[in-house]
């Protein structure tokens, strides 16, 4: 069967189509549901119509017998599409739950997600749709004509009563779609950006507490939230006024449609159990308009999570199968590299083209703002170029397989992250713990004995994102991660930011440790220490790389005093 447009547009369109043998499933359940609904009216029927004419204990014993027996089948259907969607769901989380992952991992990495949480709570917003009141709703939708069709039969002008109040319903269905999904949406990214915002802005209690900024974020929260308030006020106005008219069309339903058949009945055109049955079918033609009024905050909800997913899945669709590799040797080379950031129209990086071969140890020097940490994050592959191939071993790095690669390479990013968990856990890059590698790692980056002074060792618990460290020890465990394993390209931003002598001191000898064992290594440092460990220098300037060569022939040329920033490349350098 070919799919439709609709759900052959994306991704997460098409998971969803591949869940229609489920629907059409559910779909006859519910077809048998909403005919075992019509056995509580047949019910009525019988007993004002045939068992209190007739009196017979008899016949009332065996309808009512027979009933049991439909509304038996009838929990039992229900209960089965109830399960059927449930089963439904949680295949349909883990059929997308690697996708979304992946593709908000890759969001997050390209600076364009605004939330980290955001798309596994919008997987999570539609699995819950998908099996809550709101589908039932529209899989019983289409007996509301039959339902009416019936009451037809039960009397002309009561089908006419049933079908006015079936469209009222439904203009009231129709209007709540058009005047409360844009202010429902709005009211919910307004809540988006202010959580967002200011959980970015907790991250920084100390400096908040510090110098007295809490009131000012005070301020300016309290205003987001205001708007974020006002937004949702009236969002909550438009829903509450359709909802109560609806209530009010439903009760006047219920009202009128009796005394329309009481009416009839005193007119002798229909019988007493006639008109019960003919008020029970009309509430029950009317509930699934009502039903959908009633969860149409959700559904606009889950409207908008797919949305937002499925723009996510089409940014960051899936990788290709990578061809296996045998790891690389550490040569990398930039051909013509133009990069930025997200956001910011200008290139950081402009032009950039040199290779290294493997074994090399490169010492990466520029004021600040100059491009390094973003030349760094372009060769490891942490951002992508815009423009010019990043080549490791000859290897556009973007077609290395990520999971392969990333044991061959060791990256210590300038503002060091650790996760929580014990040190051994942070070193060993939360994977399955070697306690070899993990303890020559450690005493690569001269961090052996300090571990050791802990009250745990290598298992102690460093706390969230190592916050029981200080900045040293931070950036010590950064560094014995990124040696971890032995990988053939190291690249270390500003190692030494945070270090001191001892510490230092520890960072030279693993350098020299590293090219005796003809490891590439980069080193993004201001400090001679580190520069003279180096083979080969290279110098950024405004993203350009206006110097590059053997150390001692880069230097010799940053002394001679030019009408440039490279006097003040060679000061911070010293």
């Amino acid at each position: 069967m070919k799919t439709p447009a609709f759900f052959d547009r994306s991704d997460l369109g098409r998971a969803l189509w591949g869940f229609r043998r489920d629907f059409l499933q559910v779909g006859s359940l519910s077809f048998l549901s909403n005919l075992l609904m019509l056995a509580p009216t047949i019910y009525m029927l019988q007993i004002f119509d045939r068992v209190l004419a007739s009196q017979s204990e008899l016949t009332l014993l065996a309808i009512s017998l027979i009933t049991l027996l439909l509304f038996g089948a009838l929990a039992l259907s229900e209960w089965l599409r109830s399960r059927l969607l449930v089963r439904a769901s949680l295949r349909f989380d883990r059929q997308l739950g690697t996708r979304v992952f992946n593709g908000s991992f890759q969001a997050c990495l390209g600076q364009s997600a605004p939330s980290v949480s955001r798309p596994f709570a919008d997987l999570n917003q539609i699995r819950q749709f998908l099996t809550g009141p709101g589908v039932f709703a529209l899989f019983d939708a289409p007996w509301t004509p039959i339902y009416i069709a019936v009451i037809f039969f039960l009397h002309p002008w009561l089908g006419v009563l049933a079908l006015g109040f079936a469209l009222v319903q439904a203009a009231l269905a129709w209007f709540g779609q058009r005047k409360t999904v844009a202010p429902s949406e709005a009211a919910l990214k307004a809540a988006s950006e202010t959580m967002g915002d200011l959980q970015g802005k907790l991250r920084n209690v100390e400096v908040l507490e510090s110098m007295g900024m809490v009131g000012n974020l005070q301020k300016r929260w309290n205003r987001q939230h205001a708007a974020c308030m006002n937004k949702s006020a009236s969002a909550n106005g438009l829903v509450n006024r359709v909802a109560g008219w609806s209530k009010f069309v439903r009760y006047s339903q219920q009202s009128l449609a009796l005394g329309a058949g009481a009416l009839l009945v005193i007119d002798g055109q229909l019988s007493p159990g006639a008109m019960i049955a003919a008020n029970v079918l009309m509430g029950r033609a009317l509930a699934p308009i009502d039903q959908l009024l009633g969860t149409w905050r959700g559904f606009v909800s889950c409207r908008a999570a797919f949305g937002r997913l499925e723009k996510l899945l089409a940014e960051f669709p899936g990788q290709p199968p990578f061809p296996p590799r045998a790891g690389p040797t550490g040569e990398i080379s930039l051909q013509g590299v133009f990069a930025g950031a997200a956001g910011r129209p200008a290139p950081i990086l402009k032009n950039i083209s040199f290779a290294v071969p493997a074994g090399t140890v490169v010492a990466l020097l520029g004021p600040s703002g100059s491009g390094k940490s973003t030349l760094v994050k372009v060769m490891v592959g942490i951002w992508t170029a815009s423009r010019g191939a990043v080549l490791l071993d000859g290897v556009p790095v973007r077609s290395w397989n990520r999971l392969e690669l990333g044991p061959h390479l060791g990256y210590l990013p300038q503002d060091v992250e650790l996760f929580g968990g014990s040190i051994a856990e942070n070193i060993a890059r939360l994977g399955e713990i070697d306690s070899r590698k993990v303890i020559e790692a450690a005493c690569s980056a001269g961090l052996h004995e300090t571990i050791l002074r802990f009250p745990k060792g290598y298992d102690t618990l460093i706390g969230d994102a190592g916050h029981l460290l200080s900045g040293g020890q931070k950036q010590r465990i950064g560094l014995a991660r990124a040696l971890y394993g032995d990988p053939s390209l190291i690249v270390l931003d500003e190692p030494n930011a945070n270090l001191d002598d001892t510490g230092e001191a520890a960072l030279l000898r693993a350098i020299r440790e590293l090219k005796s064992r003809g490891k590439t290594v980069f080193l993004v440092t201001h400090r001679q220490g580190a520069v003279a460990v180096a083979d080969r220098l290279m110098v950024l300037s405004d993203g350009e790389l206006t110097a590059d060569g053997p150390r001692d022939a880069v230097l010799a040329s940053l002394r001679r005093p030019q009408p440039d920033v490279r006097p003040a490349v060679l000061a911070q350098s010293a």
